[in-house]
């Protein structure tokens, strides 16, 4: 299921469109660490709609992901709308720019397909000023989701 969906030669950076097999430990040591690693999947992960994606720094079959997100068809103010969900980069990658250009390469991705042009998610306080430098506009006050802490709703609309 790994569909290439950009291959930089240069940079050896690839973004590839990817089973949820390959990003739950991504996601458990960064969203969920010191959880179980059930904690990591989320209801939605194995439907048919849903977009796993994953940035590597190296081609290959065992190249590790760097970057991660999941796309999930959902609806947002009662709009069908796909829900940005589990976003993250490793730390050793943290601040290259890896996550903005994934989450680009995923929006335009998915609307290549798809007539749904509104995204939205529940993002975390300290990423806030991530999504907004992407375009993403905070929709809500922080509320607390227990397992992982202060959030915010964010939407973008393409």
């Amino acid at each position: 299921m790994n569909e290439i969906l950009i291959q930089d030669g240069a940079t050896g950076v690839s973004i590839c469109r990817v089973s949820v097999e390959m990003i739950l430990d991504l996601r458990h040591r960064l969203l969920r660490a010191g959880m179980p690693a059930e904690a990591a999947q989320f209801p939605g992960d194995d439907d048919g709609s849903t977009w796993h994606v994953g940035l590597f720094c190296k081609a290959g079959e065992k190249a590790p992901v760097v970057s991660c997100a999941s796309f999930m068809l959902n609806s947002y103010k009662e709009e069908p709308a796909w829900q940005l969900r589990g976003m993250a980069t490793d730390n050793p990658h943290q601040g290259r720019g890896f996550g903005a250009k994934l989450l680009a390469c995923a929006e335009q991705s998915i609307l290549r397909r798809s007539d749904v042009r509104l995204f939205w998610c529940n993002a975390r306080v300290p990423a806030i000023p991530f999504y907004e430098r992407q375009g993403w506009v905070a929709d809500s006050e922080v509320f607390d989701i227990p397992t992982a802490g202060p959030h915010r709703k964010m939407f973008k609309r393409i």
